[in-house]
This record gives structure tokens, C-alpha cells and sequence, in this order.
């Protein structure tokens, strides 16, 4: 007499839902932070002002191509003093890559000093030619200071089991499917207008997970580069303060 063999049916849906895999990561500026599904964390929606980045080179008036002497290096710590932000100066604003800064880091530095905001689209000149032409019209625009600032996004994405069940609405919206990890990373120089002296500072970065649908993606999006960007620029202002401001 043969016994029944007992097949255990392990539930599917159980088991997609505790799949967790990456499904992908990328790197964007925080000058062309738009959404764009077919390559998210790649590249922007299409910033048509976009065209790249400021060479810290050019920024900080250094000719990569030009041999620099012994004594010129001399010179130069020799003559080093400490760069002093206080409130209330003048201070040029530019984020590598923009036409403007954005509305959050004006926002953030207006609570301490006087700001004028300034394009960083390139504009292919060398470094020492952009940097006196960057010193001239801060100079022109009675401004103690320049602060260049650059930043990226880097995010990854991890597709949730519920992706192939995405399709499902539920009352409210739709079963949420991806989870999106975004880190924040931004680089600061402060120039002296009159000496051409230059320091620079990298505040912390910030991190922040989201998850989303199908139909969500972008909004969630956006929404972790707005509120990344908000603290961050807040973090570097602060620091910037407590640093320079004396």
C-alpha cells in the first residue's frame, strides 16, 4: 500500500514580497536634479541651461597647465591670512553649473549676509582668466567675497517584491514597489575678492530613503532632492557661519 506524499505549497506572493534586489544606482548635479525615468540618478529632465560644471581649477584662478615654481609656492604660504566672513558683508553666490543658485541656499545665506547671486554656467575660459573675471565682477558688484559651491545627488534603487503586483490599485493609490536610497554631497570655496586667497570646506552629507509606485516615482523624487537640498544647503551655511563668521 503506497502512502500519500504531502507536497508543502509555499504561498508566492509571501516570497515576492521579501525579494529585495537593486535595480539600479546613478549620479546627478544638483544643478540638473530633474527626473528622468529611462536613466534616473544619471541625468536630469532636461535642463536647458545645463552644460556642465565649473573647473575648480578656473574657479580658483590655477592654470593646470602651467608649472608652478618652488618660491611661487613660498610666496603664497607666506602670505597666507585667515579668510573672515563677517555678518552682514557681501558675499557673490555661484552654484557650478547654474544660470542661478538655488532658492534654498539664497534663502539660507540671506539670514547672515548680503547676497548677490551670479551664473555658473561654464564658459570655457582658463583658470586664471575666469578667476580675475569672476573677482572683477564681484568687485564691481561691491562684494568682499565669492562662494562657489558644487553638489551631487547619488541615489540607488531597490525593487521591492510587490513589483511585479504594482499593477494592483488599492483604495488611495497603488501598492508601493521601489524603495529609493538618495545621499546629498556638496563642496564649498570661499574667494577673497581683493587677494584671490581661497578656502575650502565639505559639509556632511545627507541621506534619505523613499518608496514609491509605478505612478509615484517622480514625486517621491523630487521630493527627497527638494528636502535633501534644503537641509544640506542649511548644514553648509551653517557651518560656513560658525567657521568664518568671527
Amino acid at each position: 500500500m503506497k502512502k500519500n506524499k504531502k507536497i508543502a505549497l509555499i504561498p508566492l506572493v509571501p516570497i515576492l514580497v521579501l525579494l529585495i534586489a537593486l535595480s539600479g544606482c546613478g549620479v546627478r548635479s544638483i544643478s540638473d536634479s530633474g527626473y528622468r525615468a529611462e536613466h534616473r540618478g544619471n541625468a536630469g529632465a532636461g535642463n536647458p541651461f545645463y552644460s556642465g560644471e565649473l573647473s575648480e581649477f578656473a574657479v580658483l584662478g590655477i592654470d593646470a597647465g602651467v608649472a608652478a615654481s618652488q618660491e611661487e609656492i613660498n610666496r603664497s604660504l607666506a602670505g597666507k591670512q585667515k579668510l573672515i566672513l563677517p555678518k552682514g558683508s557681501s558675499l557673490m553666490l555661484v552654484q557650478s553649473g547654474a544660470l542661478m543658485p538655488d532658492e534654498e541656499m539664497l534663502r539660507a545665506l540671506e539670514q547672515y549676509y548680503d547676497v548677490a547671486a551670479f551664473s555658473g554656467v561654464p564658459t570655457g575660459r582658463d583658470g586664471g582668466n575666469y578667476a580675475t573675471a569672476l573677482r572683477l565682477a564681484a568687485a564691481k558688484g561691491g562684494c568682499d567675497t565669492i562662494m562657489v559651491y558644487w553638489g551631487t545627488l547619488e541615489t540607488a534603487q531597490k525593487s521591492k517584491g510587490t513589483k511585479a503586483l504594482s499593477w494592483m490599485p488599492f483604495v488611495g493609490g497603488m501598492i508601493p514597489d521601489e524603495e529609493q536610497e538618495m545621499r546629498i554631497r556638496l563642496k564649498v570655496a570661499l574667494l577673497d575678492v581683493k587677494t584671490g586667497q581661497w578656502e575650502a570646506f565639505s559639509p556632511r552629507p545627507f541621506q534619505d530613503t523613499a518608496v514609491s509606485a509605478r505612478y509615484s516615482r517622480e514625486f517621491a523624487d523630487q521630493g527627497q532632492v527638494a528636502g535633501l537640498k534644503a537641509s544640506a544647503y542649511a548644514d553648509a551655511v551653517d557651518t560656513m557661519v560658525k567657521k568664518y563668521a568671527q
